[in-house]
């Protein structure tokens, strides 16, 4: 079964534009990693500069490897300058269905 990572981002003020870049930088580099399903990155449509990443990976394995990358190194250092409180994201896995009604297939 999979395993979903979620996290929610509250830079500090004066510094939401250059966190929204290094996150923007993790994407490609998590995407290509052999153990990576999937990766998106959100802004919040009403919350001014809150970000969230969710990821899903084969196994806890596969991410606890990404945790030791270089790129992901680099992001949570760059995160700890920029962010109001410290990384904790929420290892997770799906407990219900599927798609909802409007997804396309």
């Amino acid at each position: 079964m999979s395993v979903h990572f979620l996290v929610r981002f509250e830079p500090l003020p004066g510094k939401e534009t250059e966190f929204r870049e290094e996150l923007l930088q993790i994407v490609d580099p998590t995407r290509a990693e052999i153990g990576c399903l999937g990766i998106h990155v959100f802004e919040s449509l009403r919350e001014p500069f809150v970000f969230a990443i969710h990821s899903e990976w084969v196994d806890e394995a596969a991410f606890e490897f990404h945790t030791q990358l270089p790129h992901t190194v680099r992001f949570l250092r760059a995160a700890e300058e920029l962010l109001t409180n410290p990384v904790q994201g929420l290892r997770s896995r799906q407990i219900g269905g599927g798609a909802g009604a409007g997804a396309t297939g």
